[in-house]
């Protein structure tokens, strides 16, 4: 944001899949492993290095970016970070259109999103 840094949290990319089971498979072809999610419920987070993907079979429409605020890159909760409640402020501030947003006068797990000038999605989603 103008002036400042602000850590935006951990990204990955978030993939709207028809076959949660094919694309593991395909996936893992290219070196990804899987790191979390719940096959159960349809969802993966899967690792090639530092870079991340989610794989989520009937949850979304589209692909999204992802911002995990309250993370670092191993998914594991930071001490220090920027609320995605403070994200969503600062974004407002600046003229930012949010597509949804997150409860400000709430504590805790919480998401926002919006869309770049060009029709991309992006998730600001935090769990701690």
């Amino acid at each position: 944001m103008t002036g400042q840094t602000t850590t935006l949290g951990n990204f990955s990319v978030s993939l709207a899949v028809k076959d949660l089971q094919a694309s593991k498979a395909f996936y893992a072809k290219l070196g990804f492993e899987k790191i979390g999610g719940d096959e159960a419920q349809n969802w993966l987070i899967l690792r090639n290095g530092e870079t991340k993907i989610g794989l989520f079979q009937g949850m979304f429409e589209g692909n999204l970016m992802t911002f995990n605020p309250g993370w670092d890159s191993n998914g594991d909760p930071l001490s220090e970070f920027t609320d995605v409640r403070e994200l969503q402020k600062q974004l407002k501030s600046q003229g930012v259109s949010l597509t949804t947003e997150a409860d400000e006068s709430t504590t805790g797990p919480a998401s926002f999103t919006m869309v770049d000038p060009d029709g991309n999605a992006i998730l600001f989603d935090q769990h701690v």
